[in-house]
């Protein structure tokens, strides 16, 4: 039996990253390269190791922001006629590369405490706390800039929860480099440094797990596919809908396929011009293909598919 194929509209949306988040890039790279080089000096100086440590965490985050950077920059380059989906997917990998180096930054600095804690050092509380002090305010500050777009790109949530992980570890060195100061107890600067860092791994495993989700395709979090597809299945003249797949295109962008099997009208569904507009508004759904197949007899072998 002949099929009928019906044109779709184009409901295609692609978020890109706004100039204002390059922007949070590059003063968050620049903030976080002032304090390495602070805290390095001033560790050097105060003969302490947390300093140290908490600027090699830093040194690391900068290296995960600037790949988080690039991510973004190719995220926004035109698709090819080999790359069809352009280079969107870079960001899922930078997100999880950013939280593979949280994870290893965190524990060289569990390394050092507990190397730490069979060992006394004379160091210098106060210069550590006021160094540290300085370390929570500027990434503090960095982290704000990356604050608004948390939620809608999981790339610029790990570049958030880098600076706020750098803020938590700086404040724990403040702490402990004021306890070291008042009481002498040097075992509270490793001890403090292990209790933030366990903090810090907590939040980037989740990162990380997400991130993994969406490599192998998994429905987004924050979808619900149960939801979607009893939205599909209520569409007037919808009798059935299966072969139903969500997934993320990149760390903004949801893709929908699915196929709706309905009787095969002389024109085009009613629905059809809605479609696009319902399933980005209600389930934050942009890249949508449909493939209509006929229930008048016929296998579900071949259908007419709708890119909307």
């Amino acid at each position: 039996m002949p099929h009928d194929h019906s044109h779709g509209a184009d409901g295609h949306h692609h978020h890109a990253p706004p100039d204002r988040m390059t922007r949070a890039f590059a003063i968050g790279i620049a903030l976080n390269i002032v304090f390495v080089v602070l805290g390095v000096i001033a560790g050097v100086i105060a003969h302490s190791t947390a300093l140290l440590a908490d600027s090699a965490h830093n040194l690391g985050d900068v290296l995960g922001l600037a790949m988080a950077w690039g991510a973004t920059a190719l995220a926004r380059r035109a698709r090819t006629a080999r790359r069809t989906y352009g280079l969107r997917r870079t960001t899922i990998f930078a997100a999880l590369a950013n939280g593979g180096l949280v994870l290893f930054a965190v524990g060289g600095v569990v390394w050092e405490a507990v190397q730490r804690l069979g060992q006394a050092h004379a160091v210098d509380g106060g210069l550590v706390a006021a160094v540290a002090a300085i370390g929570v305010v500027l990434n503090g500050v960095a982290a704000m800039l990356f604050a608004r777009g948390r939620h809608r790109d999981m790339n610029v949530r790990g570049a958030f929860l880098h600076l706020v992980a750098d803020a938590a570890v700086s404040a724990g060195v403040v702490i402990a480099g004021l306890i070291v100061w008042r009481t002498g107890w040097a075992w509270v600067d490793p001890v403090t440094s292990m209790v933030v860092s366990a903090v810090i791994l907590y939040s980037t495993w989740k990162l990380v797990r997400e991130a993994l989700d969406l490599l192998l395709d998994a429905v987004p979090p924050h979808i619900d596919p149960d939801a979607v597809a009893k939205y599909l299945a209520e569409l007037s003249e919808v009798r059935e809908v299966h072969d139903l797949h969500v997934w993320s295109m990149s760390t903004t962008e949801v893709a929908l396929t699915a196929h709706l099997v309905l009787p095969w009208p002389s024109a085009a569904p009613s629905f059809l011009s809605s479609l696009p507009h319902d399933l980005e508004h209600r389930f934050g759904i942009h890249h949508i293909t449909i493939q209509f197949e006929d229930c008048t007899g016929v296998p579900c072998t071949q259908g007419s598919a709708a890119a909307l």
